[in-house]
């Protein structure tokens, strides 16, 4: 900061008007509950995704306070190739869509989202024309909405790939694993 006879220049004022600012709205999000969060954005999560219709596999698996979620595919409703079929801007609606999937499996298994500790690892698959290099950007639309829900707790180490097909055409594929309490 610079003080400049005593006094904090304008800039300098600003600066930390803005710091404070910053701090105080991660504080409150830090300590309003995802379950509350979700109200005030006024989230509505989808149906759980429980079992594959072969019962081989399930949406998670909890092993002590860890719980993994499996690939959650987008079901947007445009599928086909990002670069191709839909834009950049289009992925990024599938990839939080596939955000919304993830939530309301994890809520499922949990019984709240009030139980996530932190956001730990997320793998984002993106169906993509070759040569296709946004698929982080695309992927964004789950983490945004990962730090909308939980904040800071929402910030995660991330993988964003892009591949040449997914099940069903669908555009993004996100798979995640929680810390719970």
């Amino acid at each position: 900061m610079q003080i400049t006879g005593g006094k904090m220049t304008r800039t300098s004022r600003v600066i930390a008007a803005l710091t404070v600012g910053l701090a105080l709205n991660c504080t409150a999000l830090a300590q309003t509950s995802p379950e509350t969060r979700l109200k005030e954005l006024n989230i509505t999560l989808p149906s759980p995704t429980r079992m594959s219709p072969s019962g081989n596999r399930t949406g998670a698996v909890q092993i002590g306070n860890i719980l993994y979620l499996a690939g959650h595919p987008s079901q947007y409703p445009v599928k086909g190739k990002v670069g191709k079929e839909l834009t950049a801007e289009q992925g990024q609606q599938a990839a939080r869509q596939s955000g919304l999937l993830i939530l309301a499996t994890a809520r499922d298994v949990l019984g709240s989202l009030d139980r996530v500790k932190r956001v730990v690892k997320v793998v984002g698959y993106v169906n993509a024309v070759e040569g296709f290099t946004q698929s982080p950007l695309v992927v964004d639309g789950f983490s945004n909405l990962m730090i909308e829900v939980f904040g800071q707790a929402g910030i995660h180490a991330r993988s964003a790939v892009g591949v040449q097909s997914l099940p069903g055409n669908d555009a993004v594929e996100v798979e995640a694993i929680l810390e719970i309490q």
